[in-house]
């Protein structure tokens, strides 16, 4: 059984020679941007087939800056899920554009590619897809949907690195593809983000984009023609990400094998004994970021996943969820959006619960939160 006394849902694991790696960092004298950042974007490229990468201080301002380099702005919509991160619907709002949400597939919980494309209008200009807990959409009809209305796809793969798409890593081909390495993400930098660009063009825009729009150019040099921002990565960060970067093949088959433990353990009866749904079963493309649940409702009224969450922690077993309806938080229904406009990402929003899932966890944790979670919804 786990050590823990506490299994918490997420917890990142850095070793000795990546904690030896940043302390030698500090030492340097060269703690902002410099050249360990240089190599945590030369191997990130090499890992997606040789694309341009720029990393930045979040994965957030990855997606705002592809929009803007796709010249996405004020006039223009950009379609995208009701369930995940807030961020992904802030960034379309930073840049002007008008966020248009499409519902849900009940099963993969990602964005139901059908109702992408009704509700693509003469201003859509692109589409931010949400790979969640490291699931991919049908990429060969997502990609089929841009080319027939000519969009820009963001690709939110915050969630994804390691996942696949028909042997093909997510990231390596595609349009922009933004990355998170925030605390709880398979690999992690304590914060950051990466964005795979397309060309060279669009790398130098993005250099620009994360650091006030600046262009040095000689010993004194110095131009701004477009406004830029602060968002690049420090190399601490980057020694950390370098860090965890060397067992990122390591870290998805771990994962894989506590995802195939959970479904062992769950049981093939579980969804018609215990009312809860599970997640897709794919060994091939996921990177099993998160392993999530949609919860029963209750029959006596009373929130279901409060009461689950508050049940678990009482029996030692940490539960995030990831995550409620955006349109209905207070800024968006100040925009216009309302209960029911999106069912099922409501209901999901509503139920999801992510179970522990992290890179050192062992299969006798799997079953010490299997059977508190059997406990739970049992009563």
């Amino acid at each position: 059984m786990s050590q823990l006394p506490f299994l918490p849902f997420s917890k990142p694991t850095i070793d000795e020679a990546t904690i030896a790696a940043v302390s030698d960092v500090l030492r340097s004298g060269w703690i902002t941007s410099g050249p360990k950042v240089q190599a945590f974007e030369q191997q990130l490229s090499e890992y997606f087939g040789g694309r341009p990468v720029r990393t930045f201080n979040s994965g957030t301002c990855t997606m705002e800056i592809a929009l803007r380099i796709a010249g996405i702005g004020v006039g223009d919509e950009v379609i995208t899920t009701p369930i995940s991160w807030v961020a992904t619907a802030n960034v379309i709002i930073e840049t002007g554009a008008t966020p248009v949400f499409a519902d849900i597939d009940p099963v993969t919980r990602n964005i139901d590619l059908d109702k992408v494309e009704a509700a693509i209008t003469p201003r859509t200009k692109a589409i931010i897809p949400v790979y969640l807990s490291g699931l991919p959409v049908d990429m060969d009809r997502l990609y089929a949907i841009a080319k027939k209305h000519n969009l820009r796809i963001v690709e939110d793969a915050a969630q994804a690195i390691g996942s696949t798409w028909k042997n093909q890593r997510i990231g390596a081909f595609g349009d922009f593809g933004s990355f998170s390495f925030q605390a709880n993400k398979n690999i992690t930098c304590s914060e950051g983000g990466c964005l795979v660009l397309n060309n060279a063009d669009e790398a130098r825009l993005a250099e620009k984009y994360r650091l006030q729009g600046v262009t040095r150019t000689g010993f004194d040099g110095l131009d701004v023609d477009v406004l830029g921002g602060k968002f690049n990565m420090t190399d601490v960060a980057a020694a950390i990400g370098l860090g965890q970067f060397a067992h990122i093949e390591a870290i998805t088959a771990h994962r894989k094998k506590l995802a195939q433990h959970y479904f062992a353990c769950l049981g093939s009866d579980f969804e018609q004994k215990y009312g809860a749904q599970l997640p897709v079963p794919d060994f091939e493309n996921s990177n099993w970021h998160m392993f999530q649940l949609v919860l029963p409702e209750r029959k006596d009224g009373r929130p279901a996943r409060a009461t689950f969450m508050e049940q678990m922690q009482e029996r030692g077993i940490g539960i995030g969820y990831h995550y409620p309806a955006i349109h209905l938080l207070k800024m968006y229904r100040e925009r216009g959006f309302k209960e029911g406009m999106f069912p099922i990402a409501e209901k999901v929003g509503r139920l999801i619960v992510t179970l522990p899932m992290f890179n050192v966890m062992t299969t006798s944790d799997v079953e010490r939160a299997v059977d508190a979670v059997k406990s739970v919804l049992a009563h």
